[in-house]
């Protein structure tokens, strides 16, 4: 059964608290995802490319999927390429689309 009962006006009019502050790891995963988002704000023709390096901590796969995501929350298609140590960012164009396996288009 619910209960009801009277509360003070002023609980409903107080802000909501953020509650617990984030964790290291979190900060620093928002901070990157600020930064990948600066970065694919600046790509603005096939001519621009920037080359993301990666910590030893770094897992390669995490960082790819994580630049994947934010440009495609930003509407924007990107392209990833492995060089070197890191990654290759840049618009992504018809020369620079994979098939994946799929045959030429005859």
């Amino acid at each position: 059964m619910v209960t009801v009962r009277k509360a003070d006006p002023a609980l409903m009019d107080k802000a909501a608290k953020s509650g617990r502050e984030l964790s290291p790891a979190a900060q620093q995963r928002e901070q990157q995802q600020r930064q990948f988002k600066r970065l694919i704000a600046q790509l603005k023709g096939p001519q621009q490319v920037f080359s993301v390096r990666l910590d030893p901590t770094e897992k390669p796969i995490t960082i790819r999927q994580r630049l994947l995501r934010v440009a495609a929350d930003a509407k924007v298609e990107i392209a990833v390429r492995k060089h070197g140590d890191g990654f290759l960012v840049g618009l992504l164009t018809p020369d620079r689309r994979t098939n994946r396996g799929r045959r030429a288009k005859a």
